[in-house]
C-alpha cells in the first residue's frame, strides 16, 4: 500500500497520522527547548523545585551550530540578554550542561566581579545526539535556561592530540582582538594545553581504556580581582580555553593571571602583563 493511501485511509477513519521523522528515526523538527529525562533528573539534584525561566523570558541565550563539524570540539558561546554587568541585574553564575553526556554537568561558572559582560564562547564534547543547556543564576536569585539541540555524536571517545605531553599544563592567556580603547570590554582568552582524556577511549595497542585527567579547576583574576571561577570535567574539549570580557585599566596595564588544577591535584599558572606583553 502506498504511503499516501495509507494516509488517506487513517484520515478516513480519523485516526492520528504518525509524526513525520527523518531519516534515521529523528525528528524532522527540532525541539529546541524540548525537555529530557536526563534534564529532568538533573534540573530536580540541581535546582529543585525553583522557577527557570525559558523562552522570551529568559535572560540568557546559548549560541551552539546546530550541526557540529566535530564531536569533540564543538564550539559554544553564553550571551547574555542583560548587557553588562550591573547590580541588579548581573549573572552570578553559569551552569552548563550536555543531557546524554557521561558527566553531563559540564562546567559551573561562577562570575567575577572584572567581569564587564557575562559573556564567554569555549568548546564542549558532545557524545550523542541530544540538548545542550546553560542555566544563568542572575544575582537576585532567579534562573534562566536556553536549550539547544545538538546533532554531533562521538565527543567523549575522540582522541586527543598527544604529541607533546611535555607541554601539559601550560596556561596562557591573549587579547584576541588586542587592547581596546580606554572604557570599552577588551576580549581575552585563557587556554590550558591539557588531553582532558575522558577515561572513555580506548588504547588501540593495549586495548584498555586510558585513565581519565582533565582539567577541574581554572580561576582567572586581572589585577586580583576575579574574573571567573570555573569547576568543570572532561565535557569541557581538549587543550581547555575560555574567552571572556573585561575592561582593563585606563593605562592599558594590569596582570592577568590564572590558577589551574586537575584531576590528578596538579597545579599549573599562566599570567600575562599587559602593558609589557611579557608572559609568565
Amino acid at each position: 500500500m502506498s504511503i499516501a493511501r495509507r494516509h488517506a485511509l487513517l484520515a478516513l477513519a480519523g485516526l492520528p497520522l504518525a509524526a513525520t521523522a527523518a531519516p534515521g528515526g529523528l525528528p524532522a523538527v527540532i525541539d529546541h527547548d524540548g525537555g529530557s529525562p536526563e534534564w529532568d533528573r538533573l534540573r530536580a539534584k540541581l535546582f529543585g523545585d525553583r522557577p527557570i525561566a525559558t523562552g522570551a523570558d529568559s535572560a540568557v541565550q546559548l549560541v551552539v551550530p546546530l550541526r557540529a563539524a566535530y564531536g569533540a570540539s564543538v564550539p559554544v558561546k553564553i550571551v547574555p540578554r542583560l548587557g553588562d554587568q550591573v547590580p541588579g541585574r548581573a549573572v552570578r553564575r553559569y551552569t552548563l550542561l550536555v543531557d546524554k553526556n557521561p558527566s553531563p554537568v559540564a562546567a559551573t561558572l561562577n562570575i567575577g566581579p572584572a567581569i564587564v559582560r557575562a559573556e564567554f564562547e569555549t568548546r564542549l564534547r558532545v557524545d550523542e545526539y541530544g540538548h545542550m543547556r546553560v542555566i544563568a543564576e542572575l544575582d537576585d536569585g532567579s534562573l534562566h535556561l536556553s536549550s539547544r539541540y545538538v546533532k554531533v555524536s562521538g565527543g567523549c571517545s575522540a582522541p586527543p592530540n598527544r604529541d607533546a605531553p611535555q607541554l601539559i599544563g601550560q596556561t596562557r592567556f591573549k587579547l584576541p582582538e588586542g587592547l581596546k580603547p580606554a572604557g570599552q570590554a577588551t576580549p581575552g582568552e585563557v587556554t590550558v594545553i591539557h588531553p582532558n582524556d575522558t577515561g572513555f577511549e580506548l588504547n588501540q595497542v593495549t586495548v584498555m581504556y586510558i585513565p581519565p585527567h582533565f582539567v577541574r579547576s581554572i580561576r582567572a583574576r586581572y589585577d586580583g580581582r576575579l574574573l571567573f571561577d570555573l569547576d568543570c570535567d572532561f565535557s569541557i574539549s581538549e587543550n581547555p580555553s575560555w574567552r571572556f570580557l573585561f575592561q582593563p585599566r585606563a593605562d592599558g596595564g594590569g596582570r592577568l593571571e590564572a590558577e589551574v588544577e586537575d584531576s590528578k591535584e596538579q597545579r599549573f599558572r599562566g599570567a600575562l602583563d599587559l602593558a609589557t606583553g611579557a608572559i609568565a
